[in-house]
């Protein structure tokens, strides 16, 4: 094996060669001339990749390595670590996008040539870009002549791969596998939350030219903004840092007039802005840091609104990002939802209130980030200034919970909370109409007058009749005054009554009308009384093998661009519509597209279902953690595969473990050899049965939203206990 060569590991071969981890266990199992390890630990071995490449073509398990893949692993598997090697990459793919006819020279030298002239060429468009390389806190670096040899041939692919996909798609696609690939080293802000946030700071009277992240983490948030004049971002993490300039820098273009400045520092301790008053800040600060400055902060000016407890290092980010914006400028910032109510905050709270500075509090479901497990906050703030008046109002909107539809099928009865199954579609219209209704009639209030003065196109907000866009039980202008006692407590929750009350004894009357609808279907599609017989014993085979006699194909999900919703392993254990999305941006790659007819199952969790797609699910991607079958129809019926895949026995048969959880083996499930005919009559069968599922599921939900609702009406009065 070459010095130096790339490892990779299992996961990373089952990437090249397009199957699950199983399959390469078994590889290594079955065949004695799978590469040895050459590194990496005993439960997680490494793998030369070339070595790799020659068996899985001896094999015929693999014609060509895609570039893709190739550049990833020598990224991964470079001896100073991804990181540096991602550096190297994205100042490679920048020199490339500012300046495209240098490669070809560049290029056509050694390895050794290349990495000295390479270098001099990064370090005078790296100052162009960065400012001088003496300047403090500057996050990228030119590197040297010897970081730069062992990188070469990573470059030479990275620019290749640029020039199929582009410079920045390419830098995406790292920076994505990398962050993937670590999930626990990174804190991440996921697109959906970033896009909510910039349409937040955007969505005002007031345009957000110049926007600063004093928490940049990977440059989500900053990513997010549309068409700024200047983006200035500080990192404490200096590999993170340089990874955000590098990311920014691809996506901005200082000759269109957009300025970009990035530092490395803590933030609190050390501003590397202190004079910046920017339009916006957007920020997701650290949570529950004990160790952000509190003893040698004491006396810093950007305590404004009160000196924060050791506890609360997050009102000392809220008073940071409002010491950086011009008067009426706005910040948007992630919070945990104790900042809301911890009473050693409750003092600065109320200041913001009196003053202004908070505008809204909104509770996010569930799993818009990380920690996944708890309802996160987001804090909307103004900077007050001198003809700005308060505002005698603070918006509040709770999209932890949102309500169910009572006449919307099982789709839009399906839970949207938790990780990977949030429809920020519907939370983001929910935020912005609220948000949006809310400052376009809070406008010019505070002039003495107070709320529900009558003035013309304002609605009182305390009255039964809402405004277009504020929605009960979801989002309420509440009177400063009425949050202003003893605890401060600005949780969305404590102020909005739950979403089923909200809607009334009408809402009830319609829930239990589609619940008696419901259970009506549900009588007709029970199952006949069942005709005994003896067990059958039929020949069996298995789906590998009908696979391998081309009956049917197996499809895995989870990749893929575009503007397609994407089938997720939720939808499909809730037998609901699609509700993911693929990702915009990154190198074109197709996803696996369903069809009517095809069957869909989940690798993960060792349940039961199987779910035929019919035609207003046909067209959406195929999501992670599932794999289709899609059958032959001259010889195989959807609903025998579905329904034969479903028993109990059958995945038993088909389940192993996987660390902690219990992983399906598609290939192994087992199907009895039948005449088409008679897979139709089982499949009939089969279908009535998942009818009736689907109708006994959407009664199950419509009972429980009935019975809650009439708790909370009995409770709260509007339901007659006569």
């Amino acid at each position: 094996m070459p010095e130096n060569s790339t490892e990779v590991t299992a996961a990373g071969i089952a990437r090249l060669a397009g199957v699950g981890r199983a399959a390469v266990s078994n590889w290594r199992r079955r065949h004695a001339d799978f590469p040895k390890p050459v590194g990496g630990t005993e439960t997680s071995p490494s793998f030369a990749l070339p070595e790799v490449e020659q068996w899985l073509r001896d094999q015929g398990k693999l014609a060509e390595v895609p570039l893709r893949e190739r550049v990833w692993q020598q990224l991964a598997g470079h001896p100073a670590g991804a990181v540096p090697a991602l550096v190297h990459a994205g100042c490679a793919l920048l020199l490339l996008q500012k300046s495209p006819t240098v490669w070809p020279e560049i290029t056509a030298v050694s390895d050794e040539r290349m990495a000295g002239v390479l270098s001099l060429a990064l370090n005078d468009m790296l100052a162009a870009r960065f400012g001088p390389a003496a300047e403090a806190g500057r996050a990228v670096h030119t590197p040297s002549r010897a970081e730069l040899l062992p990188s070469i041939p990573l470059l030479r692919g990275v620019v290749e791969l640029a020039a199929e996909t582009g410079a920045r798609q390419t830098f995406e696609f790292l920076l994505g596998r990398q962050l993937d690939a670590n999930p626990r080293q990174y804190t991440l802000t996921p697109p959906g939350l970033a896009e909510l946030m910039a349409a937040l700071v955007e969505s005002g009277k007031q345009s957000a030219r110049t926007v600063l992240d004093p928490a940049a983490g990977t440059g989500a948030l900053l990513r997010a903004v549309g068409r700024p004049t200047a983006l200035y971002a500080q990192e404490t993490d200096p590999d993170l840092a340089a990874l955000t300039a590098l990311r920014l820098a691809l996506l901005t273009d200082p000759d269109n007039g957009c300025a970009l400045a990035v530092r490395t520092g803590d933030t609190l301790r050390a501003d590397a802005f202190p004079r910046l008053a920017a339009d916006a800040v957007l920020c997701h600060p650290p949570f529950n840091e004990r160790n952000w400055g509190h003893d040698e902060l004491a006396y810093d000016p950007r305590w404004e609104y009160g000196f924060p407890a050791r506890t609360e290092s997050e009102l000392a980010w809220v008073q940071h990002s409002l010491a950086h914006l011009r008067e009426g400028g706005t910040a948007v910032l992630l919070m945990p939802p104790a900042a809301a109510s911890r009473r050693s905050g409750r003092r600065i709270r109320a200041d913001l209130l009196r003053r202004g500075a908070l505008r809204a509090v909104i509770a996010l479901p569930a799993g818009a980030a990380p920690p996944y497990g708890i309802p996160l906050h987001l804090w909307v703030l103004r900077k007050p200034g001198s003809g700005l008046h308060p505002s005698p109002e603070l918006l509040l909107v709770d999209t932890a919970e949102p309500a169910e539809s009572p006449s919307a099928g099982p789709a839009a009865a399906a839970p949207s909370g938790g990780r990977d199954r949030l429809d920020w579609r519907a939370v983001r219209s929910a935020v912005l109409d609220a948000w949006q209704s809310f400052e376009g009639e809070g406008e010019g209030e505070g002039e003495g007058e107070g709320a529900g003065t009558g003035r013309p196109g304002r609605t009182d907000r305390t009255d039964p009749g809402h405004p277009p866009g504020v929605r009960p039980g979801v989002s309420r202008a509440v009177p400063v005054i009425e949050l202003l006692d003893d605890d401060v407590d600005l949780a969305p929750a404590r102020h909005l009554p739950p979403p089923a009350a909200a809607g009334g004894p009408v809402e009830l009357i319609r829930v239990r009308e589609r619940l008696s609808e419901t259970l009506g279907l549900a009588g007709t599609l029970t199952p006949p009384a069942v005709t005994l017989s003896d067990p059958a014993h039929w020949p069996l085979t298995t789906v590998g093998e009908l696979a391998r006699a081309g009956a049917l194909q197996l499809r895995t999900g989870g990749s893929g661009t575009g503007p397609v919703p994407v089938l997720t392993e939720h939808d499909v254990l809730g037998s609901t519509a699609p509700s993911g999305s693929l990702p915009v941006d990154g190198p074109p790659e197709e996803p696996v597209l369903v069809e009517p007819g095809d069957v869909v199952v989940p690798v993960l969790g060792g349940g039961s279902v199987a779910r035929v797609i019919d035609d207003a699910t046909a067209g959406a991607a195929l999501g992670r953690n599932l794999q289709l079958l899609r059958p032959d129809p001259a010889a195989l019926d959807p609903w025998f595969l579905a329904g034969f895949l479903r028993g109990t026995a059958n995945n038993r048969q088909a389940s192993s473990y996987a660390s902690t959880a219990t992983r399906l083996d598609a290939r192994r499930l087992q199907l009895p050899r039948l005449p088409l005919a008679e897979q139709q009559r089982y499949g009939e069968r089969f279908r009535a049965l998942a009818e009736f599922e689907d109708a006994l599921r959407l009664a199950g939900r419509l009972g429980g939203q009935l019975v809650q609702g009439m708790y909370d009406g009995l409770t709260d009065g509007t339901v007659s206990p006569k």
